[in-house]
């Protein structure tokens, strides 16, 4: 990024106020899904109302109808003379920062420590879609020629956005857009901005063995009555074949392979194996091992166990057999699966291969939101690329992402908006995780790229 640049130069000479703003949002712990911090969410849709209105913008807070009642800001600004239309879709919601010993500095107190902001939050996506606000402001009081811009940020895309997938279609006319810019996502490894062109979906689902009435003595019912523990080690193990690959029948009928040239691109940004366990701390040994790790990530469904808890996980010992094993599952889907019958599929898979003695239940189920995946011809990405090269030297990648942003597709649908989803996350940030944090060089990055998408989308 050049040292010169318009939205470098607003931040420098702003920082202080910029900072200021941004640690206001960080220290609201807005957790969508727990009604306990409704108050939080309120909060901080009021700092976005406040601060859009300001901005000139008409703003309006609306709310679902059913589920819990987490506020979602819409927010809209013609220019005259403009011929085209961007919505800007960003979330204000954070991951639970569990487990808060893990955490070095206060999980909601922002702490700057060389150049990074150390909170939940901090990237994910307070940090991201607060800086792509401030290009717009930056623009603004530049007096810069600009596109109509709307604006959605909402409070519960960690939990999967039920709220405004309910809401979406009777707002579509006012969400209304030719493109869908949304910065959420990360660059290449090696730092180079990277064009997703692709997103997977996702869903949920909790699956509980039932054994006995009550825990049981290991010693006096050991080897007589089924152990749940076991039972359900057993059942995750029949998910997957020995090679990686999903077993459930149907799960993976629909799945659309990628292009030649898809698998090249994807191919040319993909780490090395040794690459990647520096970074992450192991071997890209999951999912399908026949299959180079991009195209696991980018054009294959997943099953992973998020969670699995049974008997006595406390200090020292419990010589129980546990009444109970519960384990957490979530499910990536490539685009044109159909979150119904993947959902369905994997149910019915669990129910059949149930170890004899147990009763299987299943709660919290999401059936979620599918994925998308636009061609790499479609002209916005060229758009992109130019832009792009005026961050950066050297060439943007195209990535085929496999994490989910789950209202996308939705919006994609009911706005008729193409999507163009460009973010500037590294590893290092470590979102969802303990001791998250954004760098100050990447919350400016997001900045430029916000002045400089929106100016050539200005005609």
């Amino acid at each position: 990024m050049s040292k010169t640049s318009f939205a470098l130069t607003y931040f420098n000479e702003n920082r202080a106020t910029i900072l200021e703003e941004w640690y206001t949002l960080l220290r609201l712990p807005t957790l969508g899904a727990d009604q306990n911090h409704l108050g939080d969410c309120a909060r901080a849709a009021a700092i976005l109302k406040k601060s859009l209105k300001a901005m000139g913008f008409a703003v309006e807070i609306i709310t679902p109808e059913s589920g819990l009642p987490v506020p979602i800001v819409i927010a809209e600004r013609p220019a005259t003379g403009a011929s085209t239309t961007v919505l800007f879709y960003g979330h204000y919601d954070v991951q639970p920062a569990d487990p808060a010993e893990a955490w070095n500095t206060p999980p909601y107190e922002p702490t700057l420590i060389d150049g990074r902001v150390y909170a939940r939050g901090a990237q994910d996506n307070k940090g991201q879609m607060f800086a792509f606000l401030l290009g717009i402001k930056a623009l603004i009081e530049a007096g810069k020629p600009l596109p109509n811009i709307k604006i959605i940020v909402e409070g519960q895309e960690e939990s999967g956005s039920s709220g405004l997938m309910e809401l979406a279609p009777a707002i579509a006319k006012k969400l209304r857009a030719d493109v869908l810019l949304v910065s959420d996502t990360s660059c290449a490894a090696d730092g180079r901005p990277a064009i997703i062109a692709s997103l997977r979906g996702i869903q949920n689902l909790t699956v509980t063995l039932k054994g006995a009435d009550y825990d049981l003595h290991s010693g006096v019912h050991g080897g007589v009555a089924p152990n749940p523990a076991i039972g359900m080690a057993k059942l995750l193990a029949t998910l997957h074949h020995e090679s990686g690959r999903i077993a459930v029948a149907g799960f993976s009928d629909e799945v659309v392979l990628p292009s030649k040239e898809e698998i090249e691109l994807s191919l040319s940004s993909q780490q090395s194996e040794r690459e990647y366990q520096k970074e992450i701390g192991c071997l890209p040994l999951g999912g399908e091992r026949a299959l180079e790790p991009a195209l696991r990530a980018g054009f294959h469904p997943t099953i992973e166990v998020n969670g699995l808890f049974s008997g006595h996980c406390g200090h020292g010992t419990k010589t129980v057999i546990p009444s109970s094993a519960t384990a957490k599952l979530s499910m990536r889907l490539v685009p044109d699966q159909n979150i119904e019958r993947t959902l369905s599929a994997l149910k019915t898979h669990l129910e059949a291969h149930c170890p004899p003695g147990f009763q299987i239940s299943f709660s919290e189920i999401v059936t979620g939101a599918p994925g998308f995946r636009l061609p790499i011809s479609s002209p916005i990405f060229k758009l992109a690329e130019d832009v792009l090269l005026e961050m950066d030297d050297r060439p943007p990648v195209f990535r085929w992402e496999g994490a989910s942003i789950p209202v996308v597709a939705t919006l994609q649908k009911v706005t008729g908006a193409a999507p163009l989803l460009v973010g500037f996350g590294r590893e290092e940030d470590k979102i969802h995780c303990p001791n998250e944090s954004f760098g100050l060089d990447q919350f400016a990055q997001v900045m430029e790229w916000s002045t400089l998408i929106l100016e050539a989308l200005a005609f």
